[in-house]
This record gives structure tokens, sequence and C-alpha cells, in this order.
């Protein structure tokens, strides 16, 4: 396939060497915003390797959280660092995974589209990827491509591959291949060791990539002189090496390669019109986190997985960048909602060292009822709360209990609750496992004037992002008012509970529940107004 037309566009590939989860999608992020900060029309994209379609049936313990756009894509978490770093909203063509392409490849040829050809990853598949990536990259001056996993990985050859050729297709002058790469320390010699970053460059190669952008990961900072051997050793301009050891904030890595001049070497490399970058936004962030270290808060989250942060990426980021624009540091606390459901946890002593909870979003009815018992808890003493999709909901289950509903519960784990305060809607049943039946993407709320939400959102209409089935059932509307529970935000299309508060005799300092997601469309320099919310009502 012929692609010349496209070469208006620069394309920047990222790879990973040595070890996967170096970091590739904070280091692609970052480039994206140095170059958008000097006024490139910038665009980014995720190729991952996994067989899956989408990231939906994807274990968040194992994963990390499933990140929802706007046009309702479930997509990897990385989606979620580009979209707070490039500070703009991405769609679904910005995720692309190695089942949907097979999928489509396979519905082509039932469908005899190849004309009896034989079906091959080359050319077939590799040309279906090309042809994703290419139309992603339409009407932006920049796309920066990150293929998952690491180089050499079984099922990254054929995004490999595609990348190579559309290298070949659009010419040098308009493509660079960066490939981050680790730099472990061996405490015991008190060394760096270059070997693997060596080796990984060498099996790019290999397959055809040839990296002229170096991004160097290491657990502490590597001694300068580093880059002189890998740039002689590796086959790369000195100025094209950047070091990125651990910062305290991921959004430092600008800033980090800004200095390194690693902006310029990019503009340089690809005869773009040069520019000096505007990182102040930046800098601001740097110093308003350094200012925020004088005071700390503590949150609460009450979750299903405790071992593994990037399962609540979203929501930690949502917290951390609310506090440093309320000058406060946001610690968070993981509360094991198995164990407050086990009573080997108990909420009186959790409330002593967190300053509020927060229930964010989830599936499954595992460690359900300590989910419950920390709603119904902050509600009765005046903790705090602020629930998310699935903390609506069980907000909304212990509402219905406090009003004398002593089974209500949720269909979803319990379906034969004489009080289903949480269902599914008429004209979902019998559709729930045909996936047909998830609130995607984004949707309409409107706000009742006078309310916390109001307050909060300084707007009576806004749009923010669903992941769910279940919703609130508006039968029992009445019963959560007797318990001091309100619906202050309805979805206008289908008159759907959006967001339910406590009623303004609790005198409660603040519970608030959305059944949206409003964590991913927080940024770091613009904290999402529920979380703004829950800083101020703690600080």
């Amino acid at each position: 396939m012929g692609f010349k037309e496209d070469v208006g566009t620069k394309f920047i590939f990222v790879t990973g060497g040595v070890i996967s989860g170096v970091g590739k999608g904070i280091a692609a992020a970052s480039l994206g915003s140095i170059l958008k900060a000097r006024g490139y029309s910038v665009n980014i994209q995720k190729c991952d390797p996994y067989l899956n379609v989408d990231s939906g049936t994807l274990n968040p313990a194992e994963h990390g959280e499933c990140f929802v756009t706007s046009d309702g894509a479930e997509t990897d978490l990385d989606l979620g660092h580009y979209e707070r770093f490039l500070d703009q909203n991405l769609t679904q063509s910005s995720s692309l995974m190695s089942g949907r392409v097979l999928r489509e490849v396979l519905e082509n040829e039932r469908a005899g589209k190849y004309r009896g050809k034989t079906v091959q990853y080359i050319p077939h598949v590799t040309d279906l990827m090309k042809q994703k990536i290419l139309e992603a990259s339409k009407g932006f001056g920049i796309h920066i491509v990150e293929i998952g996993g690491t180089m050499g990985d079984i099922e990254a050859q054929a995004f490999t591959e595609a990348i190579r050729e559309i290298g070949l297709s659009v010419g040098r002058e308009n493509t660079l291949y960066a490939h981050v790469v680790y730099l472990p320390y061996l405490e015991t010699s008190k060394e760096f060791k270059t070997k693997p970053a060596q080796n990984a460059l060498r099996d790019a190669r290999n397959s055809g990539i040839f990296p002229e952008l170096l991004l160097t990961r290491s657990e502490k900072p590597a001694p300068p002189k580093l880059k002189e051997k890998l740039a002689l050793f590796g086959g790369i301009s000195k100025e094209a090496i950047a070091m990125l050891p651990n910062a305290e904030s991921i959004y430092q890595v600008p800033i980090s390669l800004e200095l390194q001049g690693i902006g310029d070497y990019v503009v340089s490399r690809l005869n773009l019109k040069p520019s000096k970058a505007n990182i102040k936004k930046w800098e601001d962030l740097t110093d308003k986190m350094a200012e925020a270290k004088k005071k700390s808060v503590s949150i609460g989250l009450v979750v299903k997985y405790v071992d593994n942060e990037d399962s609540y990426f979203s929501v930690t980021e949502a917290l951390r960048s609310a506090g440093w624009d309320n000058g406060v540091i946001v610690k968070i606390k993981y509360i094991s909602a198995e164990k407050v459901e086990s009573g080997e946890l108990k909420l009186d002593d959790v409330a002593k060292e967190v300053d509020g909870f927060l229930v964010p979003g989830g599936f499954g009815n595992r460690g359900i009822e300590g989910k419950i018992l920390a709603a119904s808890y902050a509600l009765e003493n005046e903790i705090p709360y602020l629930g998310i999709c699935l903390g609506m909901q069980v907000a909304a289950i212990a509402g219905a209990r406090r009003a004398g509903l002593t089974k209500a519960n949720s269909t979803e784990f319990d379906s034969d609750t004489p009080d289903p305060v949480v269902t599914t809607m008429e004209d979902q049943k019998g559709k729930e496992l045909t996936g047909g039946t998830m609130r995607l993407g984004n949707y309409d709320c409107e706000i009742k004037e006078g309310s916390l939400a109001y307050k909060l959102y300084g707007n009576n209409l806004i749009q923010e992002r669903h992941r769910h089935r279940y919703e609130v059932n508006a039968k029992y509307l009445t019963d959560l008012e007797e318990a001091g529970l309100i619906i202050t935000g309805t979805n206008p299309q289908t008159n759907l509970p959006e967001i339910l508060e406590a009623a303004p005799e609790l005198n409660h300092p603040f519970y608030i529940a959305a059944q949206f997601h409003p964590e991913f469309t927080s940024r770091p320099t613009n904290p999402q107004a529920l979380f703004n919310g829950l800083i101020q009502a703690v600080v």
C-alpha cells in the first residue's frame, strides 16, 4: 500500500527495550507535551499487542485501570497519561489492540474481500495496522505512536513491521524512532550497566527499526558520562540521549526532557519550524507541588484491589491534582473493602487515620458490603465522602437500608433482593451479557440549581464519561429522601439519576456521589470539580 499522501504529518514511533513497564507511556506523553508547547498540533496513539479487542475485559489488578474516552472506548491506562499530559480529549482511534485488527481481518476474509488470496500477517494484518495508524494521524502535524510491550515480543512483531513500513513510505525526514530502555544499577559493584540497553538497540535494528532518540530510565540518577558510552556503543548522537531517573512526580518529566534539549533535537531532526517551548504550566505545577509539601491530608480509598495502585490511577492522580490546587499533599490510604466487610478492619479505627472516604468504580460483589458500610459510616459520622460509579450505587443502597429497607441491594450482587435499589432498566433485561447494555463515554447531566453539585460545577448542564451497566432505581427516590439523600443530577434524555448527595438539612460537610467517572476529565493543571470539592472540604 502507498501512503505518500500522508507526508504532511511527522511520525514519532516509541518502542521499549530491556523490560516492560519501563515508562514508555509517560515518555511518549511528555514528548508530546513539549512539542505541543511549541505550538505544533500533536496526536498520540497506543498500539497494544494484546489479542484482546479492547481493555474492557482486562483485570485491573494485572493491567491497571481501564480508561474510557469521551466517545466510549475502553482503553489502556496510557490513554489517561496522554490526555493529562497533552490536555486534550482522545478518541477510539488513539487505542488500537491486535485483537481488533485481527478480528477485522478475519471478518474481511469471511466476507470475501481478499478475493480468494491467502490471508497472511504480511501484508493483510500489517496493512490494516498501517491504515489505522495513518487514519489516526489525519489532521495533525505530529503523530506519536507508542508500541506496547518490549521489542522482540512475539505478539508485537506485526506492529513493529507496520511502523517499519510506514517509515519507508513517508521517508526518514518525516519519521523518528524513539527507544525507551532501562539502565539497571548493581548495588554490589555500585555501577550502572549499559549492556542491556545496547542489546535492546541491537534487537530493534534486527527488526528493521533504527532508533535515533534514546530515553534511558533508571531508579536513580546515572552519571552523565554514560551518555558518551551509550552514544559510542549504541550508535546514537549524544544530544539525542535523555537520562530519565525516577522523578518526584511524573509531571516533571516534560521539564527534564526540555532541559536536556530533546525538544530542540526532535524539531531539528524532523525539519520542523523552530519555536520556543512554553512549559510554564509545568514549572508552575512544580512550584505548587513544592508549596503543598507544607501540609497534607489523607483520603481513604475503599477498594477491592489493594496491591496494584495502577488499578485506580486516574482517581489517585485526580486527588493529587486537587491537592496541589488547594495547597496540600494528598496521602492515599488503601482500605480493603473485604477486611471492612469481614470485621477485620474497623471503620472507627480507619476514620482516625483519614480525613475523607472515596469509593471508586468497580464490578463484582467482592467486598461490596464493606463499601456499603463505608458509605453509610461516612453519612452518619459526617465524614467527607465522594462516590464514583459503584460508589454512588453503594451510597444509594446504604441510604435505602437507613430508611428501613434492610434487604435493599443491587441486582448485580443479589438477584433476589426484594428492594432492587440498583438494577438494570427494563430495556436492558435479558441483554446483560451482550455488552450492548453498557453506558460508555460522554452523557449529559442536568444539575439542580442550589445543590452542592451546582456549586461545584458552576453550571446546570455538564457532560461526563460513564462506564457501567446498573442504574440507581428511580422507584426508590422517596426512600432515599427519607434517609437524607437527594438526586441533584439526572440525564435529561433518559431521566436516569446521575448525582446523589446529602440533603441540606443533614448539614453534612461533603457527601456526594456520581454515576459517571469524573476522574477521567481531571488534569494536573485543572483539577476536576468533584475532586476539588472533596479536598476543599477536608482542608
